[in-house]
Protein backbone atom coordinates (compact mmCIF):
# COMPACT_ATOMS: atom_id res chain seq x y z
CA UNK A 1 0.00 0.00 0.00
CA UNK A 2 1.31 3.53 -0.77
CA UNK A 3 1.94 6.14 1.97
CA UNK A 4 -0.95 8.23 0.49
CA UNK A 5 -3.59 5.01 0.14
CA UNK A 6 -2.37 4.64 3.98
CA UNK A 7 -2.96 8.05 5.14
CA UNK A 8 -6.05 8.02 3.11
CA UNK A 9 -7.57 5.01 5.00
CA UNK A 10 -6.12 6.06 8.29
CA UNK A 11 -8.01 8.90 7.93
CA UNK A 12 -11.03 7.65 7.05
CA UNK A 13 -11.10 5.23 10.07
CA UNK A 14 -10.40 7.97 12.48
CA UNK A 15 -12.25 10.33 11.39
CA UNK A 16 -15.62 7.68 10.97
CA UNK A 17 -14.81 6.63 14.48
CA UNK A 18 -14.64 10.58 16.25
CA UNK A 19 -17.68 11.32 14.41
CA UNK A 20 -19.43 8.22 16.04
CA UNK A 21 -17.78 9.71 19.89
CA UNK A 22 -19.01 13.49 19.07
CA UNK A 23 -22.23 12.16 18.33
CA UNK A 24 -23.53 10.79 21.05
CA UNK A 25 -21.98 13.91 23.18
CA UNK A 26 -25.60 15.39 22.39
CA UNK A 27 -27.55 12.76 20.84
CA UNK A 28 -29.29 11.69 23.42
CA UNK A 29 -30.80 15.07 24.40
CA UNK A 30 -34.11 14.35 22.26
CA UNK A 31 -34.90 11.04 23.59
CA UNK A 32 -34.79 12.28 27.12
CA UNK A 33 -39.15 12.91 27.57
CA UNK A 34 -39.41 9.43 26.04
CA UNK A 35 -36.84 7.89 28.41
CA UNK A 36 -38.62 9.40 30.97
CA UNK A 37 -41.99 7.36 30.38
CA UNK A 38 -40.19 4.56 28.61
CA UNK A 39 -37.95 4.02 31.69
CA UNK A 40 -39.79 5.57 34.71
CA UNK A 41 -36.92 8.03 35.23
CA UNK A 42 -36.81 11.05 37.42
CA UNK A 43 -35.99 14.32 35.95
CA UNK A 44 -32.47 13.91 37.69
CA UNK A 45 -31.58 10.84 36.41
CA UNK A 46 -32.15 12.17 32.52
CA UNK A 47 -29.67 14.70 32.84
CA UNK A 48 -27.58 12.48 34.03
CA UNK A 49 -27.70 10.39 30.92
CA UNK A 50 -26.17 12.99 29.32
CA UNK A 51 -24.31 14.26 32.04
CA UNK A 52 -22.52 10.96 32.96
CA UNK A 53 -20.79 11.26 29.26
CA UNK A 54 -19.73 14.28 29.34
CA UNK A 55 -17.88 13.52 32.97
CA UNK A 56 -16.27 10.60 31.88
CA UNK A 57 -15.34 11.65 28.84
CA UNK A 58 -13.46 15.23 30.48
CA UNK A 59 -12.20 13.34 33.13
CA UNK A 60 -10.56 10.43 31.36
CA UNK A 61 -9.09 12.25 27.82
CA UNK A 62 -5.88 12.71 28.86
CA UNK A 63 -4.89 9.59 30.63
CA UNK A 64 -6.35 7.83 27.40
CA UNK A 65 -3.84 9.93 25.62
CA UNK A 66 -0.82 8.88 28.27
CA UNK A 67 -1.75 5.08 27.68
CA UNK A 68 -2.05 5.25 24.10
CA UNK A 69 1.73 7.00 24.06
CA UNK A 70 3.31 4.47 26.02
CA UNK A 71 1.41 1.12 25.13
CA UNK A 72 0.53 2.03 21.36
CA UNK A 73 -1.84 3.98 19.70
CA UNK A 74 -3.24 1.92 17.18
CA UNK A 75 -3.78 -1.17 20.08
CA UNK A 76 -5.61 1.65 22.57
CA UNK A 77 -7.45 3.11 19.76
CA UNK A 78 -9.15 -0.48 19.39
CA UNK A 79 -9.92 -1.10 22.81
CA UNK A 80 -11.40 2.13 22.87
CA UNK A 81 -13.52 1.48 19.62
CA UNK A 82 -14.74 -2.01 21.49
CA UNK A 83 -15.83 -0.45 24.31
CA UNK A 84 -17.98 2.43 22.90
CA UNK A 85 -19.54 -0.22 20.56
CA UNK A 86 -20.17 -2.74 23.59
CA UNK A 87 -21.25 -0.04 25.33
CA UNK A 88 -23.92 1.21 22.86
CA UNK A 89 -25.21 -2.08 22.34
CA UNK A 90 -25.86 -1.94 25.60
CA UNK A 91 -27.47 1.24 25.76
CA UNK A 92 -29.95 -0.21 23.59
CA UNK A 93 -30.50 -3.08 25.38
CA UNK A 94 -30.84 -0.94 28.45
CA UNK A 95 -34.25 -1.72 30.68
CA UNK A 96 -33.98 0.11 33.03
CA UNK A 97 -32.47 4.08 34.26
CA UNK A 98 -29.57 2.23 36.07
CA UNK A 99 -28.07 -0.24 33.50
CA UNK A 100 -28.76 3.11 30.93
CA UNK A 101 -26.24 5.19 33.09
CA UNK A 102 -23.86 2.19 33.61
CA UNK A 103 -23.66 1.61 29.36
CA UNK A 104 -23.52 5.65 29.08
CA UNK A 105 -20.31 5.56 31.64
CA UNK A 106 -18.53 3.13 29.72
CA UNK A 107 -19.60 5.07 26.22
CA UNK A 108 -17.54 7.58 27.70
CA UNK A 109 -14.57 6.24 28.58
CA UNK A 110 -14.37 4.68 25.29
CA UNK A 111 -15.27 8.03 23.20
CA UNK A 112 -12.06 9.13 25.54
CA UNK A 113 -9.78 6.71 24.29
CA UNK A 114 -11.34 7.46 20.54
CA UNK A 115 -10.79 10.95 19.82
CA UNK A 116 -7.31 11.96 21.15
CA UNK A 117 -5.45 8.86 19.71
CA UNK A 118 -7.72 9.23 16.60
CA UNK A 119 -6.35 12.81 15.64
CA UNK A 120 -2.52 11.35 16.82
CA UNK A 121 -3.13 8.48 14.25
CA UNK A 122 -4.18 10.70 11.56
CA UNK A 123 -1.34 13.52 12.03
CA UNK A 124 1.36 10.52 12.18
CA UNK A 125 0.08 9.01 9.12
CA UNK A 126 -0.50 11.74 7.15
CA UNK A 127 2.70 13.68 4.87
CA UNK A 128 3.97 16.48 6.34
CA UNK A 129 2.43 18.77 3.28
CA UNK A 130 -0.67 17.81 3.54
CA UNK A 131 -1.35 17.71 7.78
CA UNK A 132 -2.96 21.12 7.46
CA UNK A 133 -5.26 19.77 5.95
CA UNK A 134 -5.81 16.54 7.36
CA UNK A 135 -6.36 18.00 10.81
CA UNK A 136 -8.90 20.70 9.22
CA UNK A 137 -11.10 17.47 7.97
CA UNK A 138 -10.70 15.76 11.57
CA UNK A 139 -11.93 18.66 13.14
CA UNK A 140 -14.53 19.69 11.33
CA UNK A 141 -15.43 15.31 11.36
CA UNK A 142 -16.23 16.29 15.19
CA UNK A 143 -17.91 19.52 14.88
CA UNK A 144 -20.02 17.65 12.79
CA UNK A 145 -21.02 14.88 14.56
CA UNK A 146 -21.74 17.26 17.93
CA UNK A 147 -23.60 19.40 15.83
CA UNK A 148 -25.90 16.71 13.99
CA UNK A 149 -26.51 15.37 17.23
CA UNK A 150 -29.80 16.50 18.36
CA UNK A 151 -31.05 16.34 14.82
CA UNK A 152 -30.36 12.59 14.27
CA UNK A 153 -31.72 11.86 17.45
CA UNK A 154 -34.98 13.83 16.82
CA UNK A 155 -35.24 12.06 13.53
CA UNK A 156 -34.27 8.60 15.05
CA UNK A 157 -37.22 9.28 17.90
CA UNK A 158 -40.00 10.35 15.33
CA UNK A 159 -39.35 7.39 12.89
CA UNK A 160 -38.42 5.11 15.50
CA UNK A 161 -37.42 3.78 19.08
CA UNK A 162 -34.88 5.50 21.74
CA UNK A 163 -33.30 2.81 21.23
CA UNK A 164 -31.93 3.57 17.58
CA UNK A 165 -29.79 6.59 18.71
CA UNK A 166 -27.59 3.80 20.49
CA UNK A 167 -27.73 0.75 17.75
CA UNK A 168 -27.05 3.32 15.10
CA UNK A 169 -23.22 2.85 16.61
CA UNK A 170 -22.93 -0.09 16.76
CA UNK A 171 -22.65 -1.86 12.55
CA UNK A 172 -20.24 1.24 12.50
CA UNK A 173 -17.99 -0.28 15.23
CA UNK A 174 -18.03 -3.11 13.99
CA UNK A 175 -16.99 -2.35 10.87
CA UNK A 176 -14.11 -0.07 11.98
CA UNK A 177 -12.88 -2.78 14.21
CA UNK A 178 -11.31 -5.50 11.37
CA UNK A 179 -10.35 -1.86 9.19
CA UNK A 180 -8.25 -0.67 12.16
CA UNK A 181 -6.96 -3.17 12.91
CA UNK A 182 -5.37 -3.76 8.55
CA UNK A 183 -4.82 -0.47 7.88
CA UNK A 184 -4.07 1.68 11.10
CA UNK A 185 0.05 2.04 11.78
CA UNK A 186 1.25 1.74 15.26
CA UNK A 187 3.40 4.25 17.26
CA UNK A 188 4.20 5.26 20.75
CA UNK A 189 4.83 8.47 22.64
CA UNK A 190 8.43 9.64 23.62
CA UNK A 191 8.30 7.45 27.49
CA UNK A 192 8.74 3.89 27.97
CA UNK A 193 7.17 4.16 31.78
CA UNK A 194 3.45 5.18 32.77
CA UNK A 195 2.98 8.32 35.56
CA UNK A 196 0.42 5.97 37.76
CA UNK A 197 0.65 9.05 40.58
CA UNK A 198 0.15 11.84 37.86
CA UNK A 199 -2.17 9.69 35.83
CA UNK A 200 -4.63 9.33 38.68
CA UNK A 201 -3.89 13.23 40.29
CA UNK A 202 -5.23 14.72 37.10
CA UNK A 203 -8.08 11.96 36.73
CA UNK A 204 -8.99 12.62 39.97
CA UNK A 205 -8.75 16.62 40.12
CA UNK A 206 -10.95 16.74 36.79
CA UNK A 207 -13.69 14.66 38.23
CA UNK A 208 -14.15 16.68 41.05
CA UNK A 209 -14.09 20.10 39.09
CA UNK A 210 -16.24 18.62 36.19
CA UNK A 211 -18.69 17.25 38.96
CA UNK A 212 -18.99 20.16 40.88
CA UNK A 213 -19.77 22.13 37.71
CA UNK A 214 -21.98 19.98 35.93
CA UNK A 215 -24.26 19.75 39.41
CA UNK A 216 -24.28 23.75 39.53
CA UNK A 217 -27.21 23.62 36.59
CA UNK A 218 -29.47 22.23 38.66
CA UNK A 219 -27.95 23.39 42.30
CA UNK A 220 -26.49 26.69 42.19
CA UNK A 221 -23.10 27.79 43.08
CA UNK A 222 -23.44 28.28 46.83
CA UNK A 223 -24.32 24.90 47.09
CA UNK A 224 -21.75 21.77 49.37
CA UNK A 225 -22.46 19.67 46.57
CA UNK A 226 -20.93 22.13 43.61
CA UNK A 227 -18.57 24.04 45.42
CA UNK A 228 -16.96 21.36 47.47
CA UNK A 229 -16.23 18.89 44.42
CA UNK A 230 -14.86 22.30 42.72
CA UNK A 231 -12.31 23.52 45.39
CA UNK A 232 -11.35 19.34 46.06
CA UNK A 233 -10.70 19.30 42.52
CA UNK A 234 -8.79 22.41 42.57
CA UNK A 235 -6.44 21.29 45.18
CA UNK A 236 -5.67 17.51 43.67
CA UNK A 237 -4.72 19.48 40.43
CA UNK A 238 -2.35 21.77 42.08
CA UNK A 239 -1.06 18.58 43.53
CA UNK A 240 -0.55 17.34 40.38
CA UNK A 241 1.20 20.44 38.89
CA UNK A 242 3.71 20.13 41.92
CA UNK A 243 4.40 16.64 41.60
CA UNK A 244 4.73 17.12 37.03
CA UNK A 245 7.97 19.19 38.56
CA UNK A 246 9.67 16.11 40.04
CA UNK A 247 8.15 13.59 37.65
CA UNK A 248 10.61 11.16 35.85
CA UNK A 249 7.64 10.78 33.17
CA UNK A 250 5.25 13.08 33.91
CA UNK A 251 1.67 12.71 32.16
CA UNK A 252 2.16 16.97 30.32
CA UNK A 253 6.14 18.20 30.25
CA UNK A 254 5.93 20.78 32.04
CA UNK A 255 7.81 22.68 28.88
CA UNK A 256 4.63 22.52 26.98
CA UNK A 257 3.00 24.65 30.21
CA UNK A 258 5.75 27.11 29.55
CA UNK A 259 4.97 27.49 26.09
CA UNK A 260 2.63 30.48 25.31
CA UNK A 261 1.25 29.43 21.93
CA UNK A 262 0.29 25.85 23.32
CA UNK A 263 -1.07 27.58 26.89
CA UNK A 264 -2.75 30.12 24.95
CA UNK A 265 -3.93 28.06 22.38
CA UNK A 266 -6.07 25.45 24.85
CA UNK A 267 -7.47 28.62 26.74
CA UNK A 268 -8.50 29.83 23.38
CA UNK A 269 -10.36 26.42 23.08
CA UNK A 270 -11.62 26.51 26.36
CA UNK A 271 -13.15 29.91 26.12
CA UNK A 272 -14.65 29.24 22.29
CA UNK A 273 -16.36 26.07 23.54
CA UNK A 274 -17.37 27.40 26.60
CA UNK A 275 -19.22 30.69 24.96
CA UNK A 276 -20.64 29.11 21.92
CA UNK A 277 -21.91 25.77 22.94
CA UNK A 278 -22.89 26.95 26.56
CA UNK A 279 -25.33 29.27 23.93
CA UNK A 280 -26.21 26.75 21.89
CA UNK A 281 -27.50 24.27 25.01
CA UNK A 282 -30.09 27.82 25.61
CA UNK A 283 -30.62 27.91 21.61
CA UNK A 284 -31.78 25.15 20.79
CA UNK A 285 -34.04 25.27 23.92
CA UNK A 286 -35.24 28.17 22.58
CA UNK A 287 -36.83 26.54 19.58
CA UNK A 288 -38.52 23.96 21.14
CA UNK A 289 -39.74 25.83 24.17
CA UNK A 290 -40.61 29.06 22.69
CA UNK A 291 -41.05 28.66 19.33
CA UNK A 292 -42.60 25.21 19.59
CA UNK A 293 -40.69 23.35 17.51
CA UNK A 294 -40.47 19.89 17.49
CA UNK A 295 -36.57 18.12 18.03
CA UNK A 296 -36.70 17.25 14.90
CA UNK A 297 -38.69 20.53 13.14
CA UNK A 298 -35.85 22.24 15.01
CA UNK A 299 -33.12 20.23 14.10
CA UNK A 300 -33.89 20.69 10.54
CA UNK A 301 -33.98 24.67 11.08
CA UNK A 302 -30.26 24.83 12.47
CA UNK A 303 -28.93 23.03 9.31
CA UNK A 304 -27.44 26.07 7.72
CA UNK A 305 -25.91 26.67 11.12
CA UNK A 306 -24.95 22.82 11.77
CA UNK A 307 -23.65 21.94 8.02
CA UNK A 308 -21.44 25.16 7.87
CA UNK A 309 -18.64 23.38 9.19
CA UNK A 310 -18.79 20.65 6.61
CA UNK A 311 -18.73 23.25 3.29
CA UNK A 312 -16.16 25.61 5.64
CA UNK A 313 -13.66 23.01 6.95
CA UNK A 314 -12.18 21.64 3.51
CA UNK A 315 -11.04 25.38 3.09
CA UNK A 316 -9.18 26.01 5.81
CA UNK A 317 -6.59 23.64 5.07
CA UNK A 318 -5.64 25.65 1.88
CA UNK A 319 -6.43 29.13 3.69
CA UNK A 320 -4.47 28.29 6.92
CA UNK A 321 -1.39 27.76 4.89
CA UNK A 322 -1.86 31.15 3.09
CA UNK A 323 -3.58 33.40 5.62
CA UNK A 324 -1.64 32.01 8.93
CA UNK A 325 -3.96 29.64 11.31
CA UNK A 326 -3.56 32.29 14.08
CA UNK A 327 -6.15 35.10 11.86
CA UNK A 328 -8.32 32.41 10.55
CA UNK A 329 -8.69 31.34 14.62
CA UNK A 330 -9.02 35.33 15.98
CA UNK A 331 -11.74 35.62 12.66
CA UNK A 332 -13.14 32.61 14.04
CA UNK A 333 -14.23 33.87 17.49
CA UNK A 334 -15.38 37.32 15.94
CA UNK A 335 -17.57 35.37 13.92
CA UNK A 336 -19.13 33.42 16.89
CA UNK A 337 -19.40 36.73 18.78
CA UNK A 338 -20.96 38.36 16.25
CA UNK A 339 -23.36 35.76 15.50
CA UNK A 340 -24.15 35.56 19.36
CA UNK A 341 -24.55 39.40 20.33
CA UNK A 342 -27.18 39.08 17.03
CA UNK A 343 -29.29 36.51 18.57
CA UNK A 344 -29.43 38.74 21.65
CA UNK A 345 -30.29 41.86 19.37
CA UNK A 346 -33.25 40.04 17.72
CA UNK A 347 -34.68 37.42 19.73
CA UNK A 348 -38.18 37.89 21.42
CA UNK A 349 -40.88 35.32 21.91
CA UNK A 350 -42.33 36.34 18.44
CA UNK A 351 -38.98 36.33 16.45
CA UNK A 352 -38.94 35.34 12.84
CA UNK A 353 -36.83 32.04 11.61
CA UNK A 354 -35.37 34.56 8.87
CA UNK A 355 -34.06 37.07 11.53
CA UNK A 356 -32.02 34.44 12.79
CA UNK A 357 -31.00 32.47 9.61
CA UNK A 358 -28.10 35.54 9.33
CA UNK A 359 -26.68 34.56 13.06
CA UNK A 360 -27.22 30.74 12.12
CA UNK A 361 -24.86 30.93 8.98
CA UNK A 362 -22.33 33.36 10.53
CA UNK A 363 -21.82 31.25 13.56
CA UNK A 364 -21.65 28.15 11.51
CA UNK A 365 -18.45 29.49 9.51
CA UNK A 366 -16.90 30.78 12.79
CA UNK A 367 -17.42 27.39 14.19
CA UNK A 368 -16.34 25.37 10.82
CA UNK A 369 -13.01 27.84 11.60
CA UNK A 370 -12.54 26.93 14.70
CA UNK A 371 -13.45 23.14 14.66
CA UNK A 372 -11.07 22.57 11.43
CA UNK A 373 -8.19 24.77 13.15
CA UNK A 374 -7.89 24.58 17.17
CA UNK A 375 -6.15 21.55 17.11
CA UNK A 376 -4.08 21.96 14.22
CA UNK A 377 -2.47 25.31 15.89
CA UNK A 378 -2.26 23.05 19.33
CA UNK A 379 -0.13 21.23 17.91
CA UNK A 380 1.94 23.29 16.21
CA UNK A 381 3.34 24.26 19.04
CA UNK A 382 4.66 20.92 19.92
CA UNK A 383 7.21 18.27 18.48
CA UNK A 384 5.76 14.87 16.23
CA UNK A 385 6.44 12.81 19.59
CA UNK A 386 4.23 15.01 22.04
CA UNK A 387 1.10 15.14 19.65
CA UNK A 388 -0.47 12.52 21.62
CA UNK A 389 -0.23 14.26 24.98
CA UNK A 390 -0.97 17.69 23.35
CA UNK A 391 -3.99 15.73 21.34
CA UNK A 392 -5.59 14.64 24.79
CA UNK A 393 -5.14 18.13 26.46
CA UNK A 394 -6.62 20.14 23.85
CA UNK A 395 -9.52 17.44 23.80
CA UNK A 396 -9.62 17.65 27.89
CA UNK A 397 -9.59 21.63 27.47
CA UNK A 398 -12.57 21.86 24.76
CA UNK A 399 -14.60 19.43 26.97
CA UNK A 400 -13.94 21.35 30.04
CA UNK A 401 -15.05 24.47 28.11
CA UNK A 402 -18.76 22.52 27.75
CA UNK A 403 -19.13 21.94 31.00
CA UNK A 404 -18.26 25.42 32.08
CA UNK A 405 -19.99 27.58 29.58
CA UNK A 406 -23.41 25.33 30.13
CA UNK A 407 -23.11 26.04 33.95
CA UNK A 408 -22.10 29.54 33.35
CA UNK A 409 -24.85 31.18 30.92
CA UNK A 410 -27.06 28.47 32.19
CA UNK A 411 -26.54 30.03 36.09
CA UNK A 412 -27.07 33.73 34.16
CA UNK A 413 -30.30 32.86 32.49
CA UNK A 414 -31.82 31.51 35.60
CA UNK A 415 -30.82 34.66 37.72
CA UNK A 416 -32.64 36.72 35.03
CA UNK A 417 -35.52 33.92 33.56
CA UNK A 418 -36.73 30.95 33.76
CA UNK A 419 -38.95 28.08 32.18
CA UNK A 420 -42.30 29.71 33.38
CA UNK A 421 -43.20 31.24 30.28
CA UNK A 422 -42.04 32.05 26.97
CA UNK A 423 -41.03 35.38 27.96
CA UNK A 424 -39.63 34.22 31.45
CA UNK A 425 -37.02 32.24 28.43
CA UNK A 426 -35.96 34.99 26.47
CA UNK A 427 -35.68 37.59 29.86
CA UNK A 428 -33.19 34.84 30.48
CA UNK A 429 -31.43 33.98 27.59
CA UNK A 430 -30.82 37.69 26.69
CA UNK A 431 -28.07 38.01 29.52
CA UNK A 432 -27.00 34.48 28.65
CA UNK A 433 -26.11 35.54 25.64
CA UNK A 434 -24.08 38.42 26.17
CA UNK A 435 -22.22 36.75 28.87
CA UNK A 436 -21.31 34.32 25.61
CA UNK A 437 -20.50 37.23 23.37
CA UNK A 438 -18.23 38.13 26.20
CA UNK A 439 -16.71 35.13 27.02
CA UNK A 440 -16.26 35.37 22.85
CA UNK A 441 -14.66 38.78 22.71
CA UNK A 442 -12.45 37.43 25.75
CA UNK A 443 -11.13 34.64 23.30
CA UNK A 444 -10.74 37.03 20.50
CA UNK A 445 -8.07 38.41 22.99
CA UNK A 446 -6.26 35.80 23.34
CA UNK A 447 -6.07 34.46 20.40
CA UNK A 448 -4.89 37.51 19.34
CA UNK A 449 -1.68 36.72 21.90
CA UNK A 450 -1.13 33.55 20.47
CA UNK A 451 2.55 33.49 18.08
CA UNK A 452 2.15 33.42 14.29
CA UNK A 453 4.80 31.03 14.14
CA UNK A 454 5.48 27.99 16.58
CA UNK A 455 8.26 28.41 18.77
CA UNK A 456 10.47 25.73 18.44
CA UNK A 457 9.63 22.04 19.19
CA UNK A 458 10.10 20.71 22.89
CA UNK A 459 13.62 18.86 24.30
CA UNK A 460 12.19 15.54 23.46
CA UNK A 461 12.14 16.19 19.67
CA UNK A 462 15.47 15.90 19.10
CA UNK A 463 15.56 12.50 21.47
CA UNK A 464 12.84 10.69 20.42
CA UNK A 465 12.86 11.38 16.99
CA UNK A 466 14.84 8.53 15.86
CA UNK A 467 12.63 5.89 18.15
CA UNK A 468 9.38 7.60 16.69
CA UNK A 469 10.94 6.99 12.95
CA UNK A 470 10.94 3.58 13.73
CA UNK A 471 7.53 3.04 15.55
CA UNK A 472 5.81 4.84 12.68
CA UNK A 473 7.22 2.45 10.15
Amino acid sequence: MSVRGGSVLTFLIAGVAAFMAALDTLVVTTALPTLREDLGASLESLEWTVNVYTLVYAVCLLAAAVVGDRFGRRRVFIIGVVLFTAASAAAGLAGSIGVLLAARTVQGVGASVIIPLALTLVVTAVPAERRGAAIAGFGGMIGLGIALGPWIGGAVIRYGDWQGIFWINVPLGILLLPAAARFLGESRGPYNRLDVRGTLLIMAGLFGLVFGLIRSTTLGWTDPQVFSPIVAGMVVLAGFALWERRAPNPVIPPHLVRSRGFALSNLVALLVQGGMLGAVFLLTQFLQNVLRYSPLDAGVRTLPWTMMPVLVAPLTGVFGERLGVRRLMVASTVLQGAALAWFALVISPAVSYSLLLPGMVVAGVGMGLFFALAARQTLDFVSKAEQGVASGVNNAMRQIGIVIGVAVLSGVFATAGGYGSAEAFVSGLHPALWAGTAILATAAFAALLVPARPAPAGPAAATVSLSTAAADH
